[in-house]
């Protein structure tokens, strides 16, 4: 089966047309979870944006959404819709990117894709820029955003590796119900409304019940024993640290929380480091807020937040080199949206503006 990126040609940087005017965005899946925290997070940026496209499948066309105080009708995606778009958001599922990220980049859009569709291609470059936007040239396609709990993992751990370097990485994830979209949002609450009424609890989006319940299982069962939640966040800290050789162990749980991802990491270090070292490379880490000692961020602390949030600082018992820490970001926006929205305006200062 061919690669849908086998027949694409890069543009060369000379084709490049900046546009200090104002440039056009397309956000493709806006009716979506994250569609819609895109177009929250470009509505805060001060980006000079002069169009805004909002794409969708053909059954949400003619939906209206607000951005700025102004009313957009949502489109079908087609080629007609992606002409003339500057920077295109995609996250409208892996399928949808495979087939129309290519295209909207051979119409001279940069993509930053949201689904897992480009994320381990050696091609494309797998983006998180408090970590390695260092990599981005501007000259870039298509770029891919990383899985929402890889991010603030890879965050927290940046700082750490710059200062002490990493040996080893063992993460067990607390995902919310967001992480599966807006319709397992739906079903929590249909759960719990249902619970508590004393009614039968239905399930479809979750393999089991999730209401007053944890499931530790996201995405598919690998042969291993692994799912492929736990395989990508394996794989692509591996890429985004440039560290293709560090060991790197997952247990992913979904957990009936709607908003915010949160992540406890055992550390192995190359240097030992004490507790105050640790939390002075964690503090000074781009994007991060640390807590005070005593104190921990949770779900709903960050729950609208841009920032990486750590707390729990503390040295391993069971190994002088290791480090424990637990790290909570806001899913949608720093885990998809707002990284997204950080990778067009890397893109942007990179051409030059």
């Amino acid at each position: 089966m061919a690669h849908p990126l086998d027949s694409f040609t890069l543009p060369s940087f000379s084709e490049v047309t900046l546009k200090k005017q104002g440039y056009v965005f397309a956000i493709v899946g806006a009716t979506g979870a994250v569609g819609a925290e895109m177009l929250t997070v470009l509505a805060e940026q001060d980006i000079p944006i002069r169009e805004l496209r909002l794409l969708a499948s053909e059954r949400s066309a003619g939906v209206e959404l607000m951005f700025k105080h102004q009313s957009l009708k949502v489109q079908p995606i087609s080629e007609a819709a992606l002409k003339g778009v500057d920077y295109a958001l995609f996250s409208a599922g892996t399928e949808i990117s495979a087939a129309w990220a290519p295209k909207a980049a051979a119409l001279g859009a940069v993509v930053v894709d949201n689904t897992r569709a480009f994320r381990m291609d050696p091609r494309i470059p797998l983006i998180v820029p408090e970590v390695n936007g260092a990599l981005l040239t501007g000259r870039e396609a298509i770029i891919a955003n990383p899985n929402c709990s890889t991010i603030q993992l890879v965050v927290a751990l940046k700082p750490l590796h710059d200062r002490f370097g990493l040996e080893r990485v063992i993460t067990c994830t607390y995902q919310s119900a967001s992480g599966a979209g807006r319709e397992a949002m739906d079903e929590l609450r249909d759960q719990v409304v249902d619970l508590l009424n004393f009614r039968e609890v239905q399930h479809d989006i979750f393999p089991r019940r999730l209401a007053f319940d944890v499931i530790p299982t996201i995405d598919q069962r690998l042969e291993d024993g692994y799912t492929g939640e736990e395989e990508k966040m394996i794989r692509e800290t591996q890429k985004i640290m440039g560290l293709p050789d560090l060991p790197v162990s997952a247990t992913c749980v979904r957990v009936p929380v709607f908003i915010g991802h949160c992540l406890s990491a055992n550390v192995a270090l190359k240097q030992a480091a004490s507790r105050e070292a640790a939390r002075e490379a964690l503090a000074a880490g781009a994007g991060i807020v640390l807590s005070e000692p005593g104190e921990f961020p949770t779900a709903a602390d960050v729950a609208g937040q841009d920032e990486v949030y750590v707390g729990r600082v503390r040295v391993d018992r069971s190994n002088p080199r290791g480090l424990e820490m637990w790290v909570a970001a806001d899913n949608l926006r720093k885990g998809a949206a707002t990284n997204s929205v950080q990778i067009a305006a890397l893109m942007i200062q990179k051409r030059g503006g």
